[in-house]
């Protein structure tokens, strides 16, 4: 069989399928006589709430000696906590996400401390900038 024979045979195979499909409609269609109400959602031309711009992300970074650094400001990690704190604070509905930078080198109990401050502050959104 040819390519072209191939080719028609498969049409010939989805038509079959088409025709089930048309016949299986026909049969069930009379059925369907009651119509059925459906609530669509409808367009808000003014919405009641306002949307909200997102907290300023807080950005953190942490070099190979474990120096801890808000907006390039050092800082140890009492102060890192009151900090994340007070920001917080500010919008407890909207807390900001917290973005760290940890040099490859920085030691894994400092992250584990920075990421437990953050979870206690309320900070819900943590990304990695590495």
């Amino acid at each position: 069989m040819s390519k072209s024979g191939r080719i028609v045979l498969a049409v010939a195979v989805s038509a079959g399928a088409l025709g089930s499909l048309c016949i299986a409609l026909l049969l069930i269609a009379p059925v369907m006589r009651y119509p059925v109400a459906v609530d669509l959602p409808q367009r808000v031309i003014n919405p009641s709430l306002p949307l909200r711009q997102p907290s300023p992300p807080i950005d953190l970074r942490v070099d190979a000696g474990n120096q801890i650094y808000w907006n390039e400001n050092p800082l140890d990690l009492d102060e890192l906590r009151r900090k994340m704190e007070e920001e917080v604070r500010k919008d407890s509905a909207n807390p900001p996400a917290l973005r760290i930078d940890a040099a490859p080198d920085s030691g894994y109990e400092v992250m584990a401390r920075i990421l437990g401050q953050a979870k206690e502050a309320g900070i819900k959104k943590i990304d990695s900038m590495r």
